[in-house]
């Protein structure tokens, strides 16, 4: 399945996308695509639909971030091993671990701020994996049981304020609309398999990252499992994987984003973002 939330920002309602592209309206089902909703036995009940009995959502409404409630945006560094050759990077003997505000997280097609002060906005797709039952101590064999599936990422970061402002990286990665999200969630039964899956993303039109999960260093069950040892993962936080080669900061020399830029991106299987870059006011 699909799973979408469309509306406006803060009344948004939840939705599945169907086999034609038309979105149905689940709001007689589940209250939105979050918490319980993403739970395995809410998963196989809405699989059982049948989304043409649902009601179809006309015109073309605005795509909200495709989890709701999302308590922990948890990102990955350096995970793929071409970007941690591009950057200078030694590939890490564990996964570097960093939280995103979850107060980031904007739609796909929302347009992204860039901060105040801020002169090396960047860019990285990213695959996400939304988990959907509480993972506590896991096996990395039972791992996936734990997800409810993936969406595109958008890891936007503000370098200087990343790397050169002291302190660890957080703050080059919360800042407001540095989320895009979705735009959907698909099911994990719809991704044969998470670690070949190809993703792109360009700006202004010119191709900037072409990659695929094939090169992660850690893989969707090792990250999900590895987690787990730390904290519990509870349904509709998101993992965001880490990004392939091509990011702005990789560049000879660096380039990174201005206001009136747009950035496109997407992941096989799991739809495309496209979103306008703006001063933040």
């Amino acid at each position: 399945m699909k799973l979408l939330r469309y509306g406006e920002v803060g009344s948004e309602r939840p939705g599945l996308l169907d086999a034609d592209g038309t979105i149905r309206d689940l709001s007689a089902h589940v209250a939105d695509i979050g918490g319980t909703a993403l739970h395995p036995e809410s998963l196989d009940k809405l699989s059982k639909l049948d989304a043409k009995s649902l009601p179809a959502v006309s015109g073309k409404p605005r795509i909200g971030a495709c989890v709701a409630g999302t308590g922990k945006f948890i990102c990955i560094g350096l995970n793929y091993s071409d970007h941690a050759a591009e950057t200078g990077a030694t590939v890490p003997p564990e996964p570097i671990i960093f939280m995103k505000a979850s107060s980031a997280i904007v739609g796909p097609d929302d347009d992204v701020l860039i901060p105040r002060g801020s002169v090396k906005t960047d860019w990285e797709v990213e695959l996400g994996v939304v988990i959907g039952k509480t993972a506590k101590y896991v096996s990395e064999a039972e791992a996936l049981d734990y997800v409810a599936g993936y969406c595109v990422s958008h890891d936007v970061s503000e370098r200087a304020f990343q790397a050169e402002r002291q302190g660890q990286w957080t703050k080059g990665k919360s800042c407001d609309t540095f989320g895009p999200i979705g735009p959907w969630l698909v099911t994990k039964d719809e991704v044969a398999d998470p670690q070949n899956i190809k993703m792109w993303l360009t700006v202004n039109g010119k191709t900037m990252q072409n990659g695929s999960t094939k090169t992660m260093v850690y893989g969707v069950a090792y990250l999900v499992s590895y987690l787990s040892q730390f904290m519990s993962l509870h349904p509709g936080d998101i993992i965001s994987t880490g990004t392939p080669p091509g990011v702005g900061l990789g560049m000879k020399p660096p380039v990174f984003l201005k206001a009136g830029d747009v950035v496109e991106l997407g992941i096989e299987g799991l739809g495309q973002q496209k979103q306008t870059f703006k001063a933040d006011a």
